[in-house]
């Protein structure tokens, strides 16, 4: 099989999982204001506390994939096990530090202002899910350790599964069933997500220990002491990463805040585009990582030929759905935007915003490359600077002063004022320079390997 047929059926399959993942959340929306309105917009609050906890300390573990990759491509399978027994107390530390965050949210509540007839119901959900989290970051390290090792197939198929698991817990648990089974409201989609979630960790478990694929990783030893030398280089990759992620949803996330000033089209308007960026992101994202566990792999079998042809091969791929994408969205521009809304003024809006979201996505893809990429190469310091400058100060806060009037550029009419266009603008040339701040790195690091 050919490199880049390898990336593609690895990236398919993570694909299907993250999609069955992302279709958790939609799950609880629809039953969420099927049940409520207060639910619904709880959950908004809820859920938007939980994933900025649960995406940082995600990345941390996920961050781990290049190291278990290159003891697969070095087929160093007995230090394999030993070092996922190690990320274990990873898992623990940062179980510990989420659940204290989300057991304890009011600094959160009271910064959002949130109102105080909604803090209950975002208390009692935010109590159920942080129970969930360990289970939920045990299950991204059997993700990982998976992707590392080519096999993902595993964790998309449990994650499939959850997906078909979670869909009638949640109706069942949040809406009740006369007569049987009384409605929790929102609460009930925390334990419905607590209960999937405890579920794939025992079907990850279960694979882990029957496998036959999995016996030459001895990962059923008995577990070693803490390696603070193995600990601190998870730490050293994990912990910018897990910043980085927290500065790409912050500033995701901060943009939704600054546009809703604009008023209720603006806002409508952006939930469209941002929806519809979220879901396109998933492409890029599962062909990165798809990518990053060939480098990872070639570079562990000190082939640094095959693994500057992994990047190349990966390249390509991403260029190309890329590209794809772009041309679909903008050819059914008006189709897309009459699925979400049948209001004329949001109509419009949105269908400006997505023709900036095609120019967004194409920057998003090839960033997202490149940070994962570097990955490989263990550099995850100068993405996160990158990130910061790039992210947070030309896309959030140069939308920020250039919509609101505070900056103006007469040589560059095209931006817009008072408009949700402006952030999506800027947010475009904030991607654009992290591209050309991250590929030259990229590509030195991989020429320098081969010489």
């Amino acid at each position: 099989m050919s490199e880049r047929a390898h990336i593609l059926r690895h990236a398919g399959t993570i694909l299907v999982g993250q999609l069955a993942v992302m279709a958790f959340g939609i799950t609880d929306t629809l039953v969420a204001a099927r049940y409520a309105d207060t639910a619904l917009a709880s959950l908004s609050v809820g859920s938007a506390a939980y994933i900025s906890v649960h995406v940082g300390l995600m990345g941390i573990v996920q961050a781990l994939l290049p190291i278990w990759a290159e003891l697969q491509g070095a087929k160093k399978y007995a230090a394999v096990g030993q070092s996922v027994r190690q990320a274990l107390y990873i898992v623990l530390m940062t179980s510990s530090l989420g659940m204290a965050v989300l057991l304890h949210p009011d600094t959160f509540l009271d910064w959002a202002q949130v109102p105080a007839h909604l803090q209950l119901e975002v208390h009692e959900y935010l109590a159920v899910v942080a129970f969930g989290l360990p289970a939920s970051l045990l299950f991204r390290l059997f993700g990982t350790l998976n992707q590392s090792l080519g096999r993902p197939r595993a964790v998309t198929f449990v994650q499939v599964a959850g997906l078909l698991c979670k869909i009638p817990l949640s109706i069942l648990f949040v809406l009740g069933v006369p007569g049987l089974f009384a409605p929790m409201g929102l609460v009930g989609c925390a334990w419905a997500t607590l209960v999937v979630n405890m579920a794939m960790v025992v079907s990850a478990i279960l694979l882990l220990r029957l496998q036959d694929y999995y016996k030459p990783y001895a990962f059923w030893q008995r577990m070693e002491a803490p390696d603070f030398a193995a600990l601190g280089q998870f730490l050293k990759l994990g912990i910018p990463s897990g910043l980085a992620i927290g500065v790409e949803v912050t500033a995701f996330t901060l943009m939704a805040l600054f546009i809703a000033r604009l008023g209720v089209v603006a806002s409508a308007s952006h939930q469209i585009t941002s929806s519809m960026a979220a879901l396109l992101y998933m492409v890029p994202l599962s062909l990165s990582i798809a990518c990053s566990a060939r480098v990872s792999y070639w570079l562990g079998a000190n082939q640094y030929q095959y693994a500057k042809k992994a990047l190349r091969d990966g390249l390509t791929l991403v260029i190309f759905f890329a590209l794809l994408l772009s041309l679909l969205l903008v050819s059914f521009q008006k189709e897309v935007v009459l699925f979400y809304t049948q209001s004329p003024a949001v109509a419009e809006l949105a269908a400006q915003l997505l023709y900036w979201l095609a120019w967004y996505q194409l920057a998003d893809a090839m960033q997202v490359f490149c940070v994962f990429a570097l990955r490989s190469y263990r550099i995850t310091l100068f993405p996160l600077l990158t990130y910061a400058v790039t992210l947070w100060g030309v896309g959030l806060a140069g939308g920020y002063a250039v919509s609101y009037g505070f900056v103006q550029f007469d040589n560059l009419a095209w931006l817009h004022t008072n408009s949700p266009i402006t952030f999506w603008q800027t947010s475009t040339i904030a991607l654009l320079l992290t591209v050309l701040a991250l590929f030259p790195v990229l590509w030195l690091l991989a020429y320098r390997k081969i010489r």
